[in-house]
């Protein structure tokens, strides 16, 4: 197959990872602030919940949650659902199992913060809200960028699991057409498209980081 061709065709799944990692994102980084509130709460139950939670997300594969979120609402509720869930079912795997990340890394960085600094704002006549929003939250963005960026690129990788159910993403276009041509001339475009993405990913993630340098 002409290189042209197989670019063109890479593209297009490459399009479809572009639209996972985004949406990933977009939700998940969200969840994961929620679910290290919880994580942390003083409400037992809500604690003890949030730690299942995470330990299920981090301690099994993300295939296997792929898997179960896409086949469980008809094997378990017999609930018939439309083609348009399978492209959803993906971006609902990938967002609470990242989000069970991103809640520890969250985690981590709200505790590093000093104490003294609740104290100060609370003289200060902050709320508790107003507290964590304006004063702790963007120390702890800077805090945790590192730990972020290292998920971040992960997520670019583990967008070719959608494979599992059939998720036409670059990874999976690349398998069709290296079978169809008896050649792993697309794998290596592939992986080559992985890795420009990732440089671009690191490369925002480190202006960000640098964005945030007045906080030192």
């Amino acid at each position: 197959m002409i290189l042209s061709t197989v670019i063109e065709q890479l593209l297009s799944g490459m399009v479809t990872s572009i639209e996972i990692f985004l949406l990933t994102l977009l939700f998940s980084l969200p969840l994961g602030l929620a679910v290290a509130g919880g994580r942390m709460s003083k409400f037992a139950p809500l604690r003890w919940l949030m730690k299942i939670y995470i330990s299920i997300m981090r301690g099994t594969p993300l295939m296997l949650q792929l898997i179960v979120v896409f086949f469980a609402p008809y094997y378990v509720f017999g609930i018939n659902l439309s083609a348009d869930y399978r492209f959803i079912s993906v971006i609902i795997a990938f967002t609470i199992n990242y989000a069970a990340y991103f809640a520890e890394i969250y985690r981590g960085g709200i505790e590093s913060i000093n104490s003294g600094q609740y104290e100060a704002a609370q003289v200060l006549g902050y709320s508790r809200l107003e507290t964590f929003f304006i004063i702790i939250l963007p120390q702890v963005f800077k805090v945790i960028l590192p730990s972020v960026t290292n998920e971040v690129i992960t997520l670019v990788k583990d967008t070719s699991l959608s494979f599992v159910i059939a998720i036409p993403e670059m990874f999976t276009v690349a398998k069709q057409i290296a079978a169809a041509d008896a050649s792993i001339a697309a794998l290596l475009v592939a992986g080559l498209f992985y890795y420009v993405f990732n440089v671009l990913v690191a490369f925002v993630m480190e202006y960000l980081e640098k964005r945030l340098d007045y906080y030192e």
